[in-house]
């Protein structure tokens, strides 16, 4: 598994230094010289795991950079600057950075930071299954839509997991009702027509994965899989 890491700093060499140390424990390394590209860069590449921002950068600050990405994604985020009183590392959490570290710094403290962070970055995606841009948090069953938290019923949510986990399988209804309700739910079978409309709904346009087996039941369709 490749763990990838963006770098936003406009301080060339600092810049490099950090991202030399990130390469020497095998991470993959982005750079970028400003908040632009930093936004950008990580746009354009959706498996960054870990963002490393510097506040006083051109075009955009750390803090706008944050702010921005904040509003679409729960990357870990680690506020690397020096500024080093206490209403900036609050201001930094209070956007929503995971870590804050200021300038000069050692490399074994950095690296053990960075490390951590990605510890949890990568147990959040092994507990996680996604579907294009449907997420599913398996460890406090929650569900998002493009990073955004969306409000399934208990019976909508183990009714979504039980077709993720037979994806590319088309189910009776009977199969979804037992598994789904049990085997002593004495309910119509129509139950589960009525959770998967509402189910559709709620998830919008990955609504139509769910599709409709005739004469049989259900199939949670994936593109490319």
């Amino acid at each position: 598994m490749n763990i990838k890491v963006l770098v936003a700093d406009d301080e060339l060499l600092f810049r490099e230094l950090v991202s030399d140390y990130l390469r020497k424990e095998g991470y993959v390394v982005l750079e970028a010289e400003d908040g632009e590209e930093a936004i950008d860069l990580f746009l354009k590449n959706t498996d960054i795991n870990l963002l490393i921002l510097d506040v006083m950068m051109p075009k955009s600050t750390g803090w706008e950079v944050c702010e921005e990405i904040r509003k679409i994604s729960e990357v870990q985020i680690l506020m690397l600057t020096a500024l080093a009183e206490e209403r900036d590392e609050i201001r930094g959490f209070d956007l929503g950075v995971n870590e804050y570290i200021t300038k000069p710094f050692s490399y074994g403290t950095f690296m053990a930071r960075v490390n951590s962070l990605l510890r949890s970055a990568i147990k959040e995606k092994e507990e996680s299954i996604q579907i294009e841009g449907l997420r599913i948090d398996q460890s406090n069953k929650t569900v998002k839509i493009n990073d955004m938290a969306i409000e399934l019923s208990p019976k909508e949510y183990a009714l979504l997991s039980y077709l993720v986990k037979n994806k590319g399988r088309a189910l009776s209804r009977d199969q979804i009702l037992n598994s789904v309700w049990g085997y002593d739910y004495y309910g119509d079978a129509r139950t589960v027509d009525t959770h998967i409309k509402s189910l559709r709904a709620s998830m919008q346009e990955y609504g139509q994965l769910i599709r409709t087996v005739r004469g049989i039941g259900y199939e949670m369709q994936v593109k490319n899989d």
